[in-house]
């Protein structure tokens, strides 16, 4: 009989371990369920294993990689796209590092919709109104999203997804991406332009882009003034894409006039965590919680059951792949950031 693969599984939630179980069932896999997030604190907990398998939260730093490396640890399995948290220069060629490229598009571009949707006719203020039998509308106005111009920042998967939702709705939809496909803006009715022109003539502005150098606080003091009076931001992708304190700035001067966030910069220490028999100690988050047109949700919108099959089957496959037949299909390194990355060795970045 093969080895089994022993895998640590850090920041386990109850839904992790119901759909990862189901999915290991009759593989030679066993996972070990562990509640603490990996950190340096932490990373002690990964000795004796195979492999590792983190979230978001998880801080795969420089010192956490070398105690992986030394621990003998073979595989970073992120249940996720995002890999902002791995350093993956201090990993290239001791770590393989893989992750999940794409679990469900539809769910954060439906999301992302629903936050649009509930901000601007204010169902969520208008919810908590008659529960408390008041059925006064004064101050729940919203406005036609038809024939209102919509701008979205990155047309991968969701981006795309997200615009056809929002064609639907009559909007008019500009685009703005690094790599433009022209033949997807011709298919699905949309078209490219600069990111000063998106941040001038977008009444809404929704975020899918991946967070790097280069998307840090995007949104920001300076093109926070380019954009129309009003408009709403919507952010489903990562938390450091906006300057929060500037976001705050203009929500109290009314140039911003409403933002769905899904994701927040510090938002590490609370989300997916319950704080309700507690207080804040985040100023900057309360703050924003103080706003009755900002609408936050914790990190969720990827959480559809179709999300969570395809996250625990893929990272699971991702784990089989690499210890029973040495294959990296999704595998992420440094030069996949920096350079166009070979992918030689049958597949594996190194």
């Amino acid at each position: 009989m093969e080895n089994i693969i022993k895998v640590a599984f850090f920041d386990s939630k109850p839904y992790d371990k119901k759909y990862f179980n189901a999915e290991i069932q009759n593989k030679n896999i066993e996972i070990k369920y562990f509640k603490d997030r990996l950190t340096e604190e932490s990373v002690k907990l990964a000795e004796g294993y195979d492999a590792v398998c983190v979230f978001v939260k998880d801080d795969v730093n420089e010192n956490v990689i070398n105690t992986l490396h030394k621990y003998g640890i073979r595989l970073i399995a992120l249940r996720c796209a995002g890999y902002n948290n791995v350093h993956l220069k201090t990993a290239y060629k001791r770590i393989h590092t893989v992750r999940v490229p794409a679990y469900s598009p539809y769910a954060v571009a439906e999301h992302a919709a629903a936050l649009a949707l509930t901000l601007n006719r204010k169902t969520h203020r208008a919810y908590f109104r008659t529960r408390d039998s008041n059925f006064n509308i004064d101050g729940l106005m919203g406005f036609d999203m038809h024939g209102k111009t919509a701008g979205v920042i990155g047309t991968g998967k969701i981006g795309q997804i997200l615009i056809k939702i929002l064609t639907g709705f009559g909007m008019k939809v500009i685009a703005s991406d690094p790599f433009p496909d022209e033949k997807i803006a011709e298919k699905l009715g949309f078209e490219y332009a600069d990111m000063d022109r998106l941040f001038r003539t977008s009444d809404l502005i929704s975020l899918h882009c991946p967070l790097t150098a280069e998307t840090r606080h995007l949104i920001n003091k300076n093109t926070i003034e380019k954009m129309k009076d009003h408009v709403m931001i919507i952010n489903t992708s990562r938390g450091l894409l906006i300057n929060t304190a500037d976001l705050i700035a203009a929500l109290k001067t009314g140039k911003i006039g409403a933002a769905g966030l899904d994701v927040y910069e510090e938002e590490d220490e609370y989300f997916f965590e319950d704080f309700s028999g507690t207080f804040l100690t985040d100023d900057v988050l309360a703050r924003l919680l103080s706003f009755n047109n900002v609408l936050i949700t914790s990190h969720q919108a990827f959480f559809t059951n179709e999300a969570m099959t395809n996250i625990s089957g893929t990272t699971v496959s991702n784990i089989i792949d690499y210890f029973e037949k040495d294959e990296l299909p999704n595998e992420v390194c440094y030069f996949c950031d920096v350079k166009p990355c070979p992918k030689k060795n049958g597949g594996k970045c190194f």
